[in-house]
């Protein structure tokens, strides 16, 4: 009597840009004795776990180029090479934060112990999701929106920053 044995192994890794690839390989096989089981599975885990982890680490096409964008300058996509001066978010929330602190008049020292009070660390450190957090926090605290139209507040009635 044939024992039909099946074995596969996957691995995904993340890669830069929240992109990601897969690898799978199955194998399918048989053993004529049921003793061969447990060392034909070992065999085949042993051998498929090494043939996905050689070839897995061909990453193929990256959607930002060969660099990472989180990180490595030399390869960084255009719009972000003011993560090069030291800020850890995307070129346009640097800029609408900057933007936001100074239409507004905010004390940049109360703007990092937010900062530091909601995340733990630097406007500068954070990351695009912490960015995103402290940029809606600050449109609150100073009558903005979402879409970075800043708004002031005449006798009770809200007009677009500038008109009278």
């Amino acid at each position: 009597m044939a024992i039909h044995l099946e074995a596969n192994y996957s691995k995904k890794l993340g890669l830069p840009g929240y992109s990601s690839h897969q690898y799978l390989v199955t194998i399918k096989t048989e053993v004529t004795d049921l003793t061969q089981a447990q060392t034909e599975s070992s065999r085949l885990y042993d051998l498929l776990q090494s043939c996905v982890d050689r070839d897995i680490q061909k990453t193929g096409y990256l959607p930002h180029g060969p660099g990472n964008g989180n990180g490595d300058q030399n390869n960084r996509p255009s719009n972000d090479k003011d993560r090069t001066e030291g800020w850890a978010c995307s070129a346009k929330q640097k800029d609408l934060i900057t933007k936001i602190v100074e239409e507004n008049r905010l004390d940049k020292n109360q703007v990092e112990a937010l900062a530091q009070d909601r995340f733990g660390k630097s406007v500068r450190a954070l990351n695009k999701l912490e960015a995103s957090g402290l940029i809606e926090e600050l449109l609150s605290q100073t009558g903005g929106n979402a879409n970075g139209n800043q708004r002031r507040r005449f006798g009770g009635r809200t007009n677009p920053a500038g008109t009278r």
